[in-house]
């Protein structure tokens, strides 16, 4: 095996997997960003989920939110629903893993709230859980999976946003879910500050 060919084409995926991305989801991501600006404009917050690498997303896209993305501006109000391990597992525990994120969504989310789900197969049944919550306390959803979507692709409506990276393989769904992300934030700063490009 020549390992640094080996290692280019990681590159060479990536550009692939994220040229196809902008051409599946710049116009469903702005719509996002519409969403997410007209939820905060109204006083509600931000909900995130996810798991492994997922939480790392959900963690990082609500610490841009209620710190900063580039420029100063007042903090967004969001709360990743992975973080808090009393949580966690005191739900996982009494009610089981799978409870953990609907738990939360159901004693803080409220009409007007915006989930963010984010599963790399979209088979996560925790995030499924919390879609559905989110769903019966009037509050949108905005799903970044892969792999087609999984089984979160036939839970949202038509008030939900559905990113669905265009590949199978998770690194590369990862990857560019991070990309979304911080599009998201940065469409959002645009919205509150004007755009700087």
């Amino acid at each position: 095996m020549d390992m640094t060919s080996h290692m280019a084409s990681h590159f060479d995926d990536a550009i692939d997997t994220l040229k196809a991305s902008s051409r599946e989801l710049a116009e469903p991501l702005s719509v996002a960003v519409d969403m997410l600006f007209g939820a905060l404009a109204n006083n509600a917050k931000i909900l995130a989920c996810g798991n492994g690498g997922s939480a790392a997303d959900a963690q990082h896209f609500i610490a841009e939110l209620v710190g900063r993305f580039e420029r100063d501006r007042l903090p967004l109000a969001g709360i990743a629903l992975n973080t808090d391990t009393s949580i966690l597992t005191a739900v996982g525990n009494d009610y089981g893993f799978d409870a953990v994120f609907e738990r939360q969504v159901n004693a803080l989310g409220q009409p007007g709230d915006i989930l963010v789900a984010i599963s790399t197969s979209g088979n996560s049944p925790n995030v499924i859980k919390a879609i559905e919550a989110a769903h019966d306390r009037e509050m949108s959803v905005i799903a970044l999976t892969g792999k087609g979507g999984g089984g979160i692709a036939g839970l949202l409506q038509e008030t939900d946003i559905h990113l669905c990276v265009p590949h199978d393989r998770t690194m590369r769904i990862q990857e560019v879910h991070i990309v979304l992300l911080h599009a998201l934030c940065d469409g959002i700063d645009a919205l509150l500050l004007g755009d700087t490009l």
